[in-house]
């Protein structure tokens, strides 16, 4: 069974967190404005200027950076290594990964996905339903969640977008993540399951014992098994790729983000005021 080892409190509501490129824990305080970074017992804060942006998720960029997007403040932004903020105009950015050629996001209000090159040129392909979260997929190409259009994208270097329909209506999409077995993984907010398409399109789904628990975002875990956040029930969750579920509750409330870090621990945002570590 997991253990917690570790609960942090902040000052703030973090939303998503990541290990940086400087081994630290990163996190977006989306109600604050602000990101935060957490290491060996001390939490700083960084606040955005200007702080209305809804700063959500965040990653190390191919240049060594930390990028995040700024959904309400429709910015992309850019933290270097010696602490300047810098950001490009988006249309409601909200998901964010390294993928080839650059850096992709989704732009969820103008239903978009694109890819930041290292010349800075970007390049976009339409997608009708609110593209959500995106991530690398092992087969070259980047895959989303089309969390209004009930559907799995993807979309391949030259921006050529396939859509894969989801069997149940209104699962509402959101995490995604490259799994263990060369397939990709996703939550389904609107279902409560957790969906898993395998890069010829077959979708399969996993429904959770809590159909009202709200899964949110997902990883992969050290340990083979697919790791995710349950927002409605305050609950971290473990589903193995045969559709074994289990649950440690968390304390505090509405998980959102979750990431691995360097020594295979989880860590999650908590909303209510914390980062949860958890061994697995």
């Amino acid at each position: 069974m997991p253990d917690i080892v570790t609960v942090v409190e902040v000052d703030g509501a973090p939303y998503g967190v990541t290990v940086g490129p400087d081994g630290a824990l990163w996190f977006t305080m989306a109600t604050q404005g602000a990101l935060g970074r957490y290491r060996d017992g001390v939490v700083d804060t960084i606040t955005l200027d200007p702080a209305d942006g809804q700063p959500t998720v965040l990653v190390t960029g191919p240049d060594n950076a930390l990028w995040f997007t700024e959904f309400r403040g429709g910015r992309l932004g850019r933290l270097a290594e010696q602490g300047s903020v810098t950001s490009i105009a988006l249309d409601g950015p909200y998901g964010l990964c390294v993928g080839p050629g650059g850096l992709w996001f989704t732009e969820l209000s103008s239903g978009r996905v694109g890819r930041i090159a290292a010349d800075g040129g970007i390049d976009r392909a339409e997608v009708d339903g609110m593209p959500s979260m995106i991530t690398a997929g092992p087969d070259g190409a980047v895959w989303f969640t089309v969390n209004q259009g009930n559907a799995i994208g993807r979309v391949d270097t030259d921006l050529t977008v396939t859509r894969y329909p989801l069997p149940t209506p209104a699962a509402a999409p959101v995490g995604i993540t490259a799994g263990p077995d060369g397939a990709l993984w996703f939550t389904e907010i609107g279902a409560g399951a957790i969906g898993r398409i395998a890069v010829d399109g077959t979708i399969t789904e996993f429904p959770l014992p809590d159909p009202a628990a709200r899964p949110h975002a997902i990883v992969t875990g050290p340990d083979g098994a697919l790791w995710f956040t349950e927002w409605a029930s305050g609950r971290l969750g473990r589903l193995t790729t045969d559709g074994a579920v289990s649950h440690l509750d968390l304390p505090g409330e509405e998980p959102h983000g979750l990431t691995v870090d360097r020594a295979g621990h989880l860590w999650i945002a908590m909303e209510s005021g914390a980062l949860v570590e958890v061994s697995p």
